[in-house]
């Protein structure tokens, strides 16, 4: 077993197994493992380029840190017998090229500026994934909403029947919110890629080292400035988790409609097979587990957030160990987050909208009673309230027509409706759902007319939004693939 070299100066005696594993980082640390190898390359090569490190030296670290970063880095470096994945890969470092060299490494530096780098290197790819993950949504509920903007359907208020709409209308309410969590976890990278390195363990250090030097070769957009926030701040980490659960509790919206039209209540749509499951007993079954598992996994980020923001906020300047107890939330808030937006968009693809069972229940529970309302308004100049009033009063009668709204019309008024020239056709085209939809052609409206116009515009957005992801990619690819043919150069 590789020797600890950070514990064996200052502190003796074996730990038992149990003081090992509440102390190990290991499960969340195999997620920046690699991100690690990239700071210690990145790390080394300034050194070297600031003569901090003479050139054997150099070489005989690099082709160390190459070679696991070619092959992965040795199981025997998660090992619970080290504190982390930091420790364990320099023990495995200076095990390999010798300590004349190996323990050369850590020159100006601290594990809190190290893990600091490797947590933003890592959350910046999930970031990113993310932000794909949300542009693929957004794309599909623009495919459907297109081809359903003249598929009518009840909008529900209190859950309850209240105006015709349509399919795209209704899909492009989610668009507009998930395009709001792109906007939200787009800021949050601007914040998550900046460079910790160089504050070592709070103050920074006394070697000439050149910090804007490594955050260019990680593709950092500039360095973190007070050394003692760059180790001590998690906020970032925070910002992401937060913009995360805002984005799962739409989701979660989203599956919560998806549960109930799958339902023999409602009958809108029917998923596909491989999102649903069956009941062990019940053979007729098939139920939308898919979407009820991702109304759970909005709890999980939740909590997540929850819990890092909890850890986070009684901790005094600068660095804290409790630190360590956030990453692991922050991992599974990203991974169920990621998980469950690619799921989502897969069940969207496959799902078939019943429109004739949506259409059939537009017009219930009197749905276009308002278009009624606003109809006596513009044609005999009634004020809005006793226009509402009249409609009001016909419903609770029992229904909507001419007779029903004379009817009342007299108890409100004292004049008939008739009188003022009412015909049965006049009440009927009020009543109608197209007419009624057809007339809500404002920007942002129901109408086909007006969606037409709006999913236009969501495209043009989505494009930039996937021309700043793909962006940000290159950026990053384009700065690691630099860095490492530097780092192979030394190498030779």
């Amino acid at each position: 077993m590789q020797e600890d070299v950070v514990r064996r100066g200052r502190l003796s005696g074996e730990r038992t197994q149990g003081i090992k594993q509440f102390l190990s980082s290991m499960d969340a640390d195999r997620s920046i493992a690699g991100a690690d190898l990239l700071v210690d390359i990145a790390h080394l090569l300034m050194l070297k380029r600031q003569d901090v490190i003479d050139h054997d030296n150099a070489v005989a670290i690099m082709r160390v840190l190459l070679g696991m970063q070619g092959t992965g880095v040795p199981e025997e470096a998660f090992s619970d017998h080290f504190e982390d994945i930091h420790a364990g890969i320099e023990s495995v470092l200076i095990a390999t090229a010798g300590e004349e060299a190996g323990g050369r490494l850590h020159i100006g530096r601290s594990r809190n500026d190290e893990v600091a780098a490797c947590i933003r290197l890592h959350l910046r790819d999930e970031i990113i994934e993310q932000l794909y993950s949300l542009v693929k949504l957004r794309s599909v509920l623009l495919a459907c909403a297109e081809q359903h903007r003249e598929s009518y359907m009840p909008g529900f208020t209190h859950f309850q029947h209240a105006q015709p709409t349509t399919l795209a209308h209704h899909l492009l309410a989610y668009e507009q919110a998930f395009s709001r969590d792109f906007d939200r976890l787009n800021g949050a990278y601007a914040r998550v890629n900046r460079s910790p390195l160089g504050a070592a363990a709070f103050a920074s250090t006394g070697y000439r080292i050149d910090r804007d030097y490594t955050a260019t070769l990680l593709g950092f957009d500039g360095i973190i400035m007070n050394t003692m926030d760059a180790v001590a701040t998690r906020d970032f980490a925070l910002e992401v988790l937060s913009a995360l659960s805002i984005m799962m509790v739409t989701t979660s919206r989203l599956c919560e409609e998806l549960v109930l039209w799958s339902s023999s209540f409602t009958g809108f749509i029917s998923l596909s097979d491989p999102f649903c499951s069956t009941s062990s007993i019940m053979p007729q079954k098939k139920n939308p587990d898919t979407a009820e598992i991702m109304r759970a996994k909005t709890g999980s980020v939740a909590g997540a957030y929850t819990a890092a923001l909890i850890i986070t906020k009684g901790l005094p300047m600068s660095y804290n160990r409790d630190l360590q107890e956030l990453t692991p939330h922050l991992w599974r808030g990203t991974r169920d987050a990621i998980m469950s937006l690619q799921l989502l968009s897969g069940m969207l693809s496959g799902a078939r909208f019943d429109t004739n069972r949506m259409k059939s229940e537009a017009g219930r529970g009197m749905a276009t009673a308002t278009d009624v309302a606003d109809f006596l308004v513009r044609e005999y100049n009634l004020p809005f309230r006793t226009a509402h009033s009249i409609v009001g009063r016909a419903v609770k009668n029992g229904t909507l027509d001419k007779t029903t709204l004379d009817d009342a019309a007299r108890e409100i008024t004292g004049t008939t409706l008739s009188e003022r020239g009412l015909t049965e056709e006049q009440v009927i085209t009020a009543l109608s759902v197209e007419v009624s939809v057809a007339s809500r052609d404002h920007p942002g409206g129901p109408a086909p007319s007006a969606t037409a116009e709006a999913i236009a515009l969501a495209r043009e957005r989505l494009n930039m939004d996937h021309s700043s992801t793909e962006s940000k990619k290159l950026l990053v690819s384009h700065a690691i693939e630099t860095m490492l043919a530097e780092a192979g150069r030394l190498a030779q």
